[in-house]
């Protein structure tokens, strides 16, 4: 069966590790049809949106979307629903892409390169469970008005609102509780139920769905003691799940631990496993064309690809084998160099993972 993906490299590093992902993808030889288009920075020069029709009618129409990352300092200045990362929010919503799942995996080669002592990130797996199209980034109304009331009556106001249907919770609630099935059998939620109507209503909706899963420990945790946590004992973590605005936190705190946010990759999944696949960083412009960024979270993203959209479980396990030797060589791009280590640039890692698939 031919399966076709969506390439979307995107700005700054972004076509640099695309291309490197989609070189291990190509080795593979599977029958995969791989279409580029623009999006982020890069389609407002060219077509004057973030999201062109074609990019997006792409997108809708593949398997799967292998992902870059978009945005640039000189992209700030432009009205808000035409900077790069309207893209990403417009996509997500488009394909309804609600389940973001992130694994922060600390590989025993890289326990080095963590901030945190050896022996409190060894061994670490985590997988978070990030709500992706509700809450307070998508929740309306919002904007700035006039304060009608309170101390600052009268001035202007910037508001957002944050709401969450029953069904987008239990939906939420069901990925993340099937991913604790398959791991550990641990799930913590994490919200603010102190102080939050909304986060009160996500743990009362958590805890009613939790019945149909008796075989997993549900736990739950604020939002703030999860972020101590994560950097004071991350290992008694199995799987969070969590909200769209505290998932984006907790997530890229829970990537440092890891050594390099350059090592994560992410699935962004629908009801049907279409998928978003994307590293977890950014677009770096800083080192856009340089051939310094580490591609190791973009090849792993599309393992992850292999894996939830196309059931290519074999293919997966092959391209993460493949990047568990390149790593066991000692081969390092500069975010992840330590003492005794060998630097290489972003197509020499490339063409290392290639090697390592043969």
């Amino acid at each position: 069966m031919t399966h076709k993906i969506a390439v979307l490299p995107g700005d700054g590093i972004g076509p640099e590790i695309v291309e490197q992902a989609s070189r291990v993808m190509t080795a593979l030889g599977l029958d995969l049809v791989l279409e580029t288009a623009q999006v982020g920075g890069r389609a407002y020069d060219l077509h004057g949106h973030p999201l062109p029709p074609e990019t997006l009618e792409l997108a809708k129409a593949s398997d799967a979307i292998l992902f870059g990352a978009v945005g640039d300092w000189k992209y700030d200045a432009l009205p808000r629903e035409l900077r790069p990362e309207q893209a990403l929010l417009g996509l997500r919503k488009s394909l309804g892409l609600f389940a973001n799942l992130r694994p922060a995996i600390l590989y025993p080669q890289l326990a080095d390169a963590s901030t945190l002592k050896p022996e409190v990130v060894s061994g670490l797996d985590i997988l978070i469970v990030r709500e992706l199209t509700g809450d307070i980034y998508f929740g309306q109304p919002r904007g700035v008005r006039e304060a009608t009331e309170g101390p600052f009556k009268g001035e202007r106001q910037g508001f957002d609102t944050m709401h969450y249907a029953e069904s987008e919770v239990r939906r939420i609630a069901h990925v993340a509780f099937e991913a604790a099935q398959k791991r550990q059998k641990r799930l913590c939620s994490v919200d603010k139920a102190n102080v939050l109507e909304t986060s009160q209503f996500w743990r009362d909706i958590v805890i009613e769905v939790a019945k149909e899963y008796p075989d997993v420990e549900l736990s739950h945790m604020y939002v703030d003691n999860a972020a101590m946590q994560l950097v004071r004992a991350p290992k008694a973590f199995d799987v969070i799940v969590t909200g769209n605005m505290f998932g984006d936190i907790l997530s890229d705190a829970a990537a440092m631990l890891t050594g390099s946010i350059g090592m994560l990759p992410s699935a962004s999944l629908n009801e049907r496993n279409q998928g978003m696949y994307e590293p977890s960083h950014g677009s770096a412009p800083d080192i856009a064309g340089q051939n310094i960024a580490n591609p190791l979270a973009t090849i792993l993203s599309a393992a992850m690809l292999l894996r939830y959209s196309l059931n290519r479980a074999d293919a997966a396990d092959r391209v993460e084998a493949a990047v568990q030797a390149v790593l066991e060589q000692g081969l390092r791009t500069p975010d992840i160099l330590s003492e005794g280590t060998t630097q290489v640039s972003t197509s020499e890692m490339g063409d290392a993972v290639l090697k390592a698939l043969k």
